[in-house]
């Protein structure tokens, strides 16, 4: 899966990367943002995503979040009209409890689920858990803290020297081992960083070693 925030064309992309991208919210102002779930506000979104990613349809397309102005099932309703329309292949939610999970489960079809969760940062661990044994995704934003657990002098270091890896590896290769239903998106800015990100994914960590780093807050 890639995360995108809808800047360049995609169509260089290859057939077997998921093009994911959200609407849902507002940017006022700098680091002000306004949950808006009007449907005719999600719907338009979808179509300007289209345009700017240059696709014909979104692989996955995400309620930002649940902007509580308006019913969730009214919001998630009208992300399965554009499902049902071709425009999107997937739909999925972010920032979300169980309890509206559940409820946009009777509206449509849930793929993912996107909220905050890393080693450090666990209150979505239930929402995991649930996840896993409903066969939906789960995208933990921020996998890495904003960069804490990938510094040299973390929590991490001594683990990742012992481990003969970086300490962002460690970090995603703890998440990848924690549930299937995990898929991973850290943030890359280079191919050296992509391909160090991608490498965690080939770590097999022993009971012992993610107990170790279970036990990390």
């Amino acid at each position: 899966m890639v995360g995108v925030t809808d800047a360049k064309p995609a169509q260089a992309n290859a057939d077997d990367v998921v093009i994911a991208t959200k609407a849902g919210l507002l940017r006022t102002g700098p680091d002000v943002w306004v949950p808006l779930g009007h449907p005719s506000y999600l719907r338009q979104q979808c179509e300007l995503s289209l345009r700017r990613l240059g696709v014909e349809a979104i692989d996955l397309f995400q309620l930002h979040r649940v902007d509580p102005a308006y019913p969730l099932e009214d919001q998630v309703g009208e992300l399965a009209k554009l499902r049902d329309e071709g425009k999107v292949r997937h739909v999925g939610l972010s920032e979300v409890s169980i309890a509206q999970v559940e409820e946009a489960r009777a509206v449509t079809d849930i793929a993912t689920v996107q909220n905050l969760f890393n080693l450090t940062t666990r209150d979505a661990e239930p929402l995991l858990d649930y996840c896993e044994a409903e066969g939906i995704g789960f995208i933990p934003w921020f996998p890495l803290a904003t960069g804490e657990l990938s510094k040299q002098d973390g929590p991490l270091a001594q683990a990742a020297t012992e481990h003969g890896a970086e300490p962002a590896q460690l970090a995603l290769a703890w998440l990848l081992r924690r549930s299937p239903a995990v898929l991973p998106i850290p943030g890359t800015k280079s191919v050296d960083h992509l391909e160090s990100n991608v490498a965690a994914a080939g770590i097999e960590l022993s009971d012992d070693e993610f107990a170790a780093l279970d036990a990390v807050r």
